[in-house]
């Protein structure tokens, strides 16, 4: 059992984490993206898939890039890319009865938009288990893994981060995390890595403390402030 005896704040990114990777979620998002750019720019879709990837890769988000260089509506291309279905995530009860039997708060961190969030938990019958999302508008638009969003998301909640857990399936944003304190859990893809982003189910970088390949056992099989003292 992962000792998770000092843990107050448990901190779980969104997507491809409190769900699992072959969902097809991100695949609507990166979809609607590609479209997104596509009509920004006058390009053909293959050609703002590049361009898409490029922006990803360079400032962390597609938004980012846009951002800096084009003039965008920031809530309309979180309102466009975030219009999915949420009905391909199988919901997990025993995921909901383990987070609820977390001691402590409970928050979600994501790079994404506070309805793409309130959506996804909706669905999944996980909304009232956590305490308050933190979404890409609270971070200023600075989302992980740079520090600046990192930094407003402790700031805005106190956070004690030396108490604080971080479960994510990024690779480099938990890298971040990692730096500031945090103990971290990687979420690995189920059958290899989904993007340079996410970890193949053999994978454990330095960086990471615990690397899971299901959250619901792992949330099952750690030792908290809320565990027994007989318990083996």
């Amino acid at each position: 059992m992962a000792d998770l005896r000092h843990i107050t704040h448990w901190v779980f990114d969104l997507d491809n984490t409190l769900y699992p990777s072959d969902a097809p979620i991100m695949t609507q998002v990166d979809r609607r993206m590609t479209q997104y750019v596509a009509r920004t720019l006058g390009l053909p879709e293959d050609e703002a898939r590049i361009v898409q990837k490029s922006y990803w890769r360079d400032y962390g988000t597609t938004l980012n890039g846009m951002m800096a260089n084009h003039t965008v509506d920031m809530r309309e291309f979180l309102d466009f890319v975030h219009d999915v279905d949420p009905t391909g995530i199988i919901t997990h009860p025993e995921l909901a009865a383990r987070i609820e039997a977390l001691p402590g708060k409970r928050l979600v961190y994501t790079n994404g938009s506070l309805s793409h969030a309130e959506n996804i938990l909706s669905h999944m019958g996980l909304t009232h288990l956590f305490d308050d999302i933190f979404d890409v508008e609270a971070s200023g638009f600075q989302p992980k893994p740079h520090q600046a969003g990192f930094d407003k998301f402790v700031s805005h909640f106190d956070l004690p981060v030396r108490q604080s857990i971080f479960f994510e399936d990024s690779v480099r944003n938990l890298k971040t995390a990692h730096e500031m304190g945090f103990t971290t859990v990687l979420v690995r893809a189920k059958e290899g890595p989904r993007d340079e982003e996410s970890a193949a189910p053999d994978e454990h970088p330095d960086h990471v403390h615990h690397a899971v390949d299901c959250l619901p056992t792992f949330l099952g099989s750690i030792r908290t402030a809320a565990t027994p003292d007989d318990a083996s």
